[in-house]
């Protein structure tokens, strides 16, 4: 049988080998220059003033959700066709969120069910750039005219841009917050767990820095409540090494999603991953749509290519939501398609072989 293909496989280089061991051996292991540099050179790439490297994705959804000064009573509008932590980090600042649902086409937060939910309550709206696309651009629009703060679950989502009114903007600078994750799984990565904030503005990122270490000023007083969410310097010297490669991976991972497209337009069976017009998908996962996952899951593994469901349960069902007064709501275009969106390889440790492999696979699924 051939080499078993990974839906992941994280990216590791000399440079990066040697960028960590020289960090190890220098003694500062934390506070130190790879962090600051890290955070410069990121707000840089993202087209933003502020950036600041954090503990791990979920870290950063907290501390911009923090920043925004959300709490108790407090209403946050997320989809619930996204990893939990979206949702869950609205929970643990005492917010509670609100689900809505998605675009059936392109699978990001729905803007027209999110004007609908909208209340008295609503103090910001997390939008979540699924799989490496962006959201809806309307969605700043709305936000803007809501006077309501929107924070971007970037997760997934490093290189990802948009065209709006001629510019291309980036992910990171699309609502008044970012929040990216390092997670090895990821497009970019730190060897371990990792996250990033990105801001354009001024107020918040004032207090970037202080709320991921314990809310401390210049004097280590602390202001506001605050904890330890700092990332460490090898992972900074890791993340600014692997930030040199990021946009040759997003070639390749593109000119992949272009090959599979291509396979797949022939099959009936498998609907292909639509794009935002003006879009630059950033790739995390090519997610098809299929009516059988489990026959699709099944045939991919008798080829010795991995596939996933994402994400099978929606967020408002899950047990931790079991109180939820949403817990039982038909969210109709999410449930209609949680069960049927299934990631293949995509990542862009790839192999030409290997990309071929899994696009003939595509094209000859029965």
């Amino acid at each position: 049988m051939s080499e078993h293909i990974p839906l992941a496989r994280p990216s590791w280089t000399e440079g990066m080998r040697d960028a960590a061991m020289a960090t190890l051996d220098s003694g500062q292991w934390v506070k130190g220059p790879h962090g600051r540099a890290f955070s410069q050179e990121f707000a840089e790439y993202c087209h933003v003033s502020y950036a600041a490297p954090c503990n791990s994705g979920s870290g950063a959804l907290i501390a911009a959700l923090r920043l925004l000064d959300i709490g108790i009573g407090d209403e946050v509008i997320v989809p619930s066709m996204t990893f939990i932590a979206t949702a869950t980090s609205v929970s643990m600042v005492g917010a509670t969120p609100v689900f809505a649902d998605v675009h059936p086409d392109y699978w990001c937060i729905d803007v027209n069910d999110v004007q609908k939910r909208i209340t008295e309550k609503t103090k910001a709206v997390i939008g979540v750039h699924l799989f490496g696309q962006t959201y809806d651009p309307a969605l700043i629009e709305l936000c803007r005219k809501n006077k309501i703060g929107l924070i971007e679950d970037a997760a997934q989502a490093h290189g990802t841009s948009v065209l709006i009114g001629g510019e291309r903007r980036m992910s990171g600078s699309l609502g008044d917050i970012a929040c990216f994750s390092f997670f090895p799984s990821k497009n970019m990565a730190v060897g371990g767990e990792g996250g990033m904030i990105t801001t354009d503005h001024e107020a918040i990122g004032s207090r970037m820095r202080s709320i991921i270490n314990h809310g401390r000023d210049g004097t280590l007083q602390s202001q506001e409540v605050g904890t330890n969410m700092r990332m460490s310097e090898v992972f900074a010297a890791i993340g600014r090494k692997q930030l040199e490669h990021l946009d040759q991976w997003l070639e390749l991972r593109r000119n992949t999603a272009k090959q599979y497209a291509s396979a797949i337009d022939q099959n009936e069976l498998i609907t292909a991953p639509s794009t935002f017009p003006d879009s630059e998908h950033g790739w995390h996962q090519y997610c098809v749509k299929v009516d059988d996952a489990a026959h699709f899951i099944t045939y991919m593994s008798g080829k010795n290519i991995d596939a996933r469901v994402f994400y099978s349960t929606p967020c408002h069902q899950h047990p931790v939501y079991a109180s939820h007064p949403q817990h039982d709501a038909k969210i109709d275009v999410t449930e209609s398609i949680c069960t049927r969106l299934v990631a293949v390889p995509i990542h862009h440790g790839l192999t030409d072989k290997e990309r071929s492999r899994v696009a003939s696979a595509l094209e000859d699924y029965a």
